[in-house]
């Protein structure tokens, strides 16, 4: 389909207000037609920061606002700007019309997108669009926070908050790659058994043991190298308890609010290292983002990194509601997507 031939509205699932769940609703949109194009998305990965956006907590610039930053599905217009389509690293991309992407950017969860070119990212043949949705967002974060956010290293030891989860089962697999023990928490026995199946070395239930007692146990009063904690609030006290002298803790998330205001004297008695990076800036150049998306696609292509899928919604309000409801009661056990495009599989 050229962009001559694409509609003039689309569906979409959004918000005209931040708010409860029930903010969310189903809009008819103009299909975008600003440069550099438009992809056709097939699946759009459910995550946390779509609560963000939903709640008011991360910034709007104007309302109507479909929801969801990632997505995947096949290119049906491309740059026309000479000065895009003669850039080095545009060409290294190899996008053609009908060519399968995964994207990233506000807006996901609609009929079309259009994304700057930098944040289009080609899959490769073996890989499906609706795996690619499923992998995108946390498998980037996942690889670029073990290798810049920490360089994890054969011999280390590294808690993971929590583990079961999508991002959680992926910082199991690649951290056990590296030759690393990997100690996750989580909070059921089932959870637990899958966390395992991915590459975590010991699961400590924070439900009905003492985490800090179990990692301490596990280390022999050491603590961990570092903690990647996608948890913040209920956790982050307790880090500085498991962590080691000069280790790392990685600020990855806020799953149970936002760490509060802290004193950098905090950071005194070990000598430890705090981040609270972000995606966004280990790909923010388009060298980097191709870099990682290669890695990360060839990895999951040739099953050295497995994408759980827990579950599929359907492309409607009702089912974006109920994706954002399950990801945030703490129900699910890998990725959630949304089936925007009803007839792919």
């Amino acid at each position: 389909m050229s962009s001559a031939q694409l509609p003039t509205k689309m569906q979409a699932i959004g918000i005209n207000k931040t708010g409860d769940f029930d903010v969310i609703e189903k809009l008819e949109l103009p299909v975008p037609q600003t440069a550099p194009g438009n992809v056709l998305v097939h699946y759009g990965g459910v995550n946390f920061i779509d609560t963000y956006f939903r709640k008011g907590l991360y910034p709007i610039a104007s309302f109507p606002q479909p929801l969801g930053t990632e997505a995947a599905g096949e290119i049906v217009a491309l740059p026309t700007d000479d000065a895009v389509l003669y850039d080095e690293e545009f060409k290294l991309r190899g996008f053609t019309i009908g060519g399968k992407v995964a994207v990233y950017g506000l807006g996901a969860f609609a009929e079309y997108v259009s994304v700057p070119w930098a944040k289009a990212y080609a899959l490769p043949d073996a890989l499906s669009t609706r795996i690619a949705a499923a992998g995108l967002t946390q498998g980037a974060t996942a690889l670029t926070f073990v290798t810049e956010a920490y360089n994890v290293q054969k011999g280390d030891v590294i808690l993971v908050h929590t583990v079961a989860g999508g991002l959680g089962l992926l910082f199991a697999q690649l951290i056990k790659a590296r030759g690393a023990t990997v100690i996750g928490t989580t909070s059921t026995p089932e959870k637990a058994a899958i966390a395992k199946e991915h590459g975590a070395d010991h699961v400590i239930l924070y439900t009905k043991e003492d985490t800090v007692q179990r990692v301490l146990e596990l280390t022999n009063g050491e603590g961990v190298h570092a903690i990647f904690d996608g948890v913040g609030k209920d956790t982050f006290e307790s880090d500085f308890k498991m962590i080691r002298r000069k280790g790392t803790i990685v600020s990855v998330g806020n799953a149970s609010g936002a760490v509060p205001p802290f004193p950098p004297l905090k950071l005194v008695e070990k000598n430890v290292r705090l981040l609270r990076p972000t995606l966004g800036n280990y790909v923010y150049t388009p060298e980097e983002g191709r870099r990682y998306s290669t890695e990360l696609f060839k990895l999951i292509a040739n099953g050295d990194l497995k994408i759980r899928i827990h579950a599929e919604y359907p492309f409607t309000a009702e089912g974006v509601q109920q994706a954002q409801k399950d990801l945030t009661g703490g129900k699910t056990v890998g990725k959630l997507l949304i089936k925007i495009a009803q007839d792919v599989n």
